[in-house]
């Protein structure tokens, strides 16, 4: 038995997903004979580290605070191994823009696009430039604020008029912001164990109910989005989204189990879009059904993820 500190909620917009995600870990390691210790991430969340003395912090807690390295560098100063990526590695998948440098240096296939931040436009008449964005990268183009989760922010536009108030609308999430292709096709998923010798979990298929993409509401709405695992795939192409998938996470510096969002085209091609340091945990989210389809359940899949847990150093 193990005296494990479930740490969930916090101040993020994503607060009421990780409160689920939370619970459901809590519910498994109980299941799984250890004693847990749940802590909302607020405030007082060193004090309450400190007096409760866990031996291991599974880490449940989405967007801001809890992926970006923050919670991370929090239990290496405390000396508390962790579930999920480390610091350096939870910062880097965290910024989209970052994150993308990295993938194209390694030679991940990822969409074309630009980034500003707020200075650029209002010290720079970055504005300016918005037609020569639209004549490069061509309609549509999806526009996401560089380090927030879920989905929120994100829009895509279809119209030549609409690009500034999308990004005005994403810089309410984040001051910088990423302008992209828009590439049509199947979303897909694929969480990946990255282990000594890294494997990768089923390929997992996002369909959702009268929506452009995977937003917000479809993640999280039951009833809103199937998930799959499709069974028109080529062995090839579900071979390349694990490959894809597993040098992904490598170029982050990912440990654990993370997941990373592909888009595949309609001429077969797969785009990696984004990783994810701590894959949600919710009824309806996309790691506990490849571990279903996987036939490893999501109480093996916290048991991994606990087993994984360590210090960066």
């Amino acid at each position: 038995m193990t005296r494990v500190a479930v740490l969930k909620g916090g101040p993020s917009l994503e607060r009421e997903v990780s409160l689920r995600s939370g619970t459901n870990v809590e519910m498994a390691l109980g299941r799984l004979g250890h004693e847990v210790i749940a802590l909302d991430a607020d405030q007082h969340l060193v004090r309450s580290l400190r007096d409760e003395r866990p031996e291991v912090a599974f880490i449940a807690l989405h967007g801001r605070g809890g992926e970006d390295g923050t919670v991370q560098e929090i239990l290496e100063i405390l000396r508390i191994p962790y579930t999920g990526s480390g610091v350096l590695a939870s910062e880097r998948a965290m910024d989209k823009v970052v994150s993308k440098a990295l993938f194209r240096a390694a030679g991940v296939p990822v969409p074309h696009g630009y980034a500003f931040n707020k200075s650029a436009f209002s010290a720079m008449g970055a504005a300016d430039t918005l037609p020569e964005i639209q004549q490069g990268l061509g309609l549509p183009l999806v526009v996401k604020p560089a380090r927030q989760g879920s989905a929120l922010g994100i829009s895509i536009v279809k119209e030549p008029g609409d690009l500034g108030g999308a990004i005005l609308n994403a810089m309410a999430y984040d001051d910088r912001v990423l302008v992209e292709r828009f590439v049509p096709g199947r979303e897909l998923a694929v969480s990946v164990v990255m282990a000594d010798d890294p494997w990768a979990l089923p390929v997992i298929e996002a369909v959702t109910t009268g929506r452009d993409f995977y937003d917000f509401e479809a993640r999280y709405t039951p009833g809103e989005t199937e998930l799959r695992a499709p069974r028109d795939l080529d062995d090839d192409i579900i071979q390349e989204a694990a490959r894809v998938s597993i040098a992904a996470a490598r170029a982050l510096g990912c440990r654990g189990i993370a997941r990373v969002d592909l888009i595949l085209d309609d001429e077969g091609r797969l785009w990696v879009l984004e990783a994810n340091t701590i894959p949600g945990m919710t009824d309806t989210s996309l790691l506990p059904k490849a571990a279903e389809i996987a036939g490893l359940g999501f109480d093996r899949v916290v048991a991994d993820m606990l087993d994984l847990a360590a210090l960066d150093t």
